[in-house]
């Protein structure tokens, strides 16, 4: 079966949320935590989180546009996170936290771009959208470590306080848009 496969690059706060979430999508072949607009080459994670790269945590995301189209993606992408929150989200504050679409073609800027008009004249955040739209740039997959960092570690008190939760609300919301395991 020929699939249309495509990449999206999303920054919305700690990649470990959207990287589940994006996991369990239909369409989705895969989501990886990784970093993207930053200057310095190859970071570890310990140089993001001390904010300094310039690279934001970001999931690439690969999936098939005959089963879930970008516009879909950018639309579950904007329930995950707070896209009005500059340079954090939640107690998670840095410019590594910032909210970030990377697009890798025109076609996705523009589609981003509309997106992000429409959900402004709706109104649906008390401030305005600071989602970034840039081309994507210098991104470099994360250790592995951080990959399916949330199903490796559930005792983890981050996931449970934080991503839990996140994509518990996920799961509700886009209940007909899961992975059947």
């Amino acid at each position: 079966m020929a699939q249309n496969l495509q990449q999206a690059t999303l920054a919305g706060g700690c990649f470990w949320c959207l990287e589940s979430a994006f996991n369990g999508l239909k369409g989705i072949e895969s989501a990886y935590s990784g970093y993207a607009g930053g200057e310095v080459k190859n970071p570890s994670y310990e140089q993001v989180c001390q904010g300094n790269t310039g690279h934001a945590e970001v999931v690439r995301v690969t999936f098939d546009a005959d089963e879930i189209s970008y516009k879909e993606l950018l639309e579950i992408f904007f329930a995950l996170h707070d896209p009005t929150q500059l340079n954090r989200q939640g107690n998670d504050v840095g410019t590594q936290y910032r909210s970030g679409i990377f697009y890798h073609n025109r076609e996705q800027k523009e589609q981003a771009q509309a997106l992000i008009h429409e959900l402004e004249e709706q109104q649906l955040w008390p401030g305005d959208i600071v989602t970034e739209l840039v081309e994507v740039n210098n991104y470099y997959q994360a250790e592995d470590y951080h990959q399916d960092y949330f199903s490796n570690n559930p005792q983890n008190t981050y996931c449970n306080m934080v991503v839990a939760p996140k994509l518990a609300k996920f799961r509700q919301k886009f209940a007909n848009r899961l992975k059947q395991d």
